[in-house]
């Protein structure tokens, strides 16, 4: 597919998406959505990639939804483009690699939900996320209100919700919204070091226990320690004698 909206990169085994329409703080409409949809799917089905970065261009990561696209939308009698935030946001947590969101400005409404479903954060120092649905008299519909409390619990994300107001970056790796919190020199260099260290490791590992923990996060205790047995058992190991070999001689040495 070519890209008009996005950038998309694929080196080394890291594909990276950048949202890339600066000119209105990448805010996100139609053929955006689409885009986005259609690099995560060829991140999902491209076995020669291991691990997936979504940033934005220039100063925001994202506005969140374009408000013409919107009013386009309504005017139209639709609720939703072809291609949406709910459809990206399933692709990302059930894709079996993972997704690190690189945060580097503002990141609002519609964009906060997109890096609620990635597993990692990192965020620049000037970064400030939040929603901002109730200051205009809109509810979310993309899952955010379900997935914020699970990440920072439900008082705080009740505060983030009811006030709209903008949290730092430094604010949200303080409540374990985020990762790490760098300068905006090193951010998409500490974004690929995340992704090489994912890389070293074995991703088939890594895509189970995303599994394992997000599917854990939606069940009680009991359920997501049954669910661990048996998707490990499930399991087929297939580096394990390699890596375990490789530690051993390391071990040695």
């Amino acid at each position: 597919m070519d890209y008009k909206n996005i950038i998309f990169e694929n080196k080394d085994g890291i594909a990276k998406i950048t949202i890339n329409r600066p000119q209105v703080m990448n805010a996100l409409d139609g053929p955006t959505f689409s885009e986005i949809a259609s690099a995560f799917n060829e991140i999902k089905e491209d076995k020669t990639i291991g691990v997936g970065i979504i940033t934005g261009a220039g100063k925001a990561f994202s506005a969140g939804a374009d408000f013409k696209f919107l009013a386009e939308l309504r005017k139209r009698g639709k609720e939703s483009s072809d291609a949406n935030l709910e459809d990206i946001f399933e692709i990302i947590e059930t894709i079996n690699k993972p997704i690190i969101a690189a945060v580097n400005g503002h990141c609002i409404a519609g964009a906060f939900e997109l890096v609620l479903t990635c597993d990692l954060i990192v965020a620049s120092e000037n970064a400030l996320l939040g929603d901002t649905h109730a200051s205009l008299g809109l509810v979310m519909n993309g899952g955010g209100t379900q997935r914020l409390p699970r990440i920072v619990g439900m008082m705080k994300a009740k505060e983030i919700f009811f006030t709209c107001d903008l949290i730092s970056a430094k604010e949200a790796e303080r409540i374990g919204l985020v990762n790490k919190v760098v300068t905006p020199e090193k951010l998409n260099e500490t974004a690929l070091e995340m992704a090489q260290k994912m890389l070293d490791n074995s991703l088939p590992a890594i895509g189970l226990l995303k599994e394992c923990i997000n599917k854990g996060m939606e069940v009680d205790l009991a359920s997501g320690l049954k669910l661990e047995k048996e998707l490990a058992a499930t399991f087929t190991y297939p580096d394990m004698e390699q890596r375990m070999k490789t530690f051993a001689q390391r071990k040695k040495k």
